[in-house]
């Protein structure tokens, strides 16, 4: 009898991992051997587990999934089926490196075919080159930040995809941010400092430790006392630049800095 295929699942929703788990269960040789919601869970589980297969989701807050293969380089990775949200380019960088996505929402039909041909490489011996395919990857991915124009955001068992030109401003919500878009707002389960750092700093700025602005979204600026300013959006919004952050003033009244 033929050993089964270790399987680690890693994903933040619980909901996200519960389906796959699901669809799993009615798999012929496949044992779970674990789960984990986090990034930095993931790698300890694939360093511990050695698993010979990991359905890995690529938006997870802090660690990512292609931060889990980063951290990995130079060592052992197993067969990867990737679960993402994301946007065109991530998706045909998939396909150039052939590497198995499932594009979310994904049926049962897809599920399988993604489990099939994983089956398969498996069964003749993991690529010899699977690790430089998913390192061409992490390299094109990281060459062309700006190509992805969309963020992936969760909610209520759905994935919406912000256009980021269309995000006014940001507030911190503990270990979530909360993304405002005209008069909506989308709670999005990652930490201001890792969010700032995938935004473009031409189009974005952190102006205190709860809030960044869209430059482009800004109407006006209103001095206040003890060196802060109010920043008027053009919806309405008023947030204020703090006394920390006057280093940004010039950029906010369009000099350099």
């Amino acid at each position: 009898m033929s050993p089964k295929i270790q399987t680690l699942i890693v994903d933040d929703e619980p909901l996200a991992r519960e389906r796959i788990r699901k669809l799993l269960a009615g798999a012929a040789g496949i044992e779970i051997v674990g789960e984990c919601e986090n990034g930095l869970e993931a790698v300890e589980a694939i360093r511990s587990k050695e698993p010979d297969l990991v359905f890995l989701d690529v938006q997870m807050p802090g660690l990512d999934g292609f931060g889990v293969l980063e951290r990995l380089q130079g060592q052992r990775i197993p067969a990867v089926i990737f679960v993402t949200a994301h946007d065109q380019f991530a998706l045909q960088a998939f396909e150039v490196h052939a590497l198995d996505y499932l594009l979310k929402p994904f049926d049962r039909e897809r599920f399988h075919r993604a489990l099939d041909r994983a089956r398969g490489r498996l069964g003749a011996g993991q690529d010899a080159d699977v690790t430089q395919r998913i390192g061409q990857l992490l390299a094109e991915l990281k060459g062309e930040p700006m190509a992805r124009d969309r963020l992936a955001v969760k909610t209520g068992g759905r994935v919406i995809l912000l256009r980021i030109a269309d995000i006014d401003w940001i507030e911190a919500a503990d270990n979530y941010v909360s993304l405002h878009v005209g008069s909506d707002a989308h709670l999005h389960r990652e930490t201001m400092s890792a969010l700032e750092s995938k935004l473009p700093a031409k189009q974005f700025m952190r102006i205190s430790r709860s809030a960044i602005v869209n430059l482009e979204k800004i109407k006006e600026l209103q001095p206040l006392f003890h060196g802060e300013y109010a920043v008027i959006l053009r919806n309405g919004a008023r947030l204020t630049l703090s006394r920390t952050y006057r280093d940004r003033l010039q950029r906010l009244l369009g000099n350099e800095e």
